[in-house]
């Protein structure tokens, strides 16, 4: 059974960081491509980073880059999202996912759609 299970999500200061995991379960994360997605409310999801398990390239849209760090263990099964400078516009339920085709994530770009998902975790800023 495929389980992705996020968890380090929580309640920071503006301007502090965070560290979010996702925990694979039934896959093997340089087989797939995985993707952090995050959810305002009233607001639409978007992509926020992503990275290559094949040949560990990475994206990240241009709101997050430079503050925010995805990265994998492939020991632990893990990704992750090492969130820096968190900004007000930051806070959302953020989500991992994982996607068969390599090519939801390049360099250059992120699939808008993957084929599986965490539950999601919230994350707020605020002092």
């Amino acid at each position: 059974q495929v389980q992705l299970v996020e968890s380090g999500g929580g309640l920071v200061q503006p301007g502090g960081s965070l560290k979010l995991s996702c925990a694979a379960s039934g896959f093997a994360l340089n087989t797939y491509a995985w993707g952090w997605f995050r959810q305002a409310p009233g607001k639409e999801r978007e992509a926020v980073s992503c990275i290559n398990g094949r040949d560990g390239s990475t994206y990240y849209v241009p709101g997050v880059k430079g503050r925010f760090t995805i990265s994998r263990d492939n020991a632990r099964n893990t990704v992750y999202l090492q969130k820096q400078r968190l900004e007000p516009g930051d806070p959302a339920v953020y989500s991992c996912a994982a996607d068969t085709d390599l090519w939801a994530c390049t360099k250059r770009t992120i699939k808008r759609t993957y084929n599986y998902w965490g539950q999601g975790i919230q994350v707020t800023v605020s002092s």
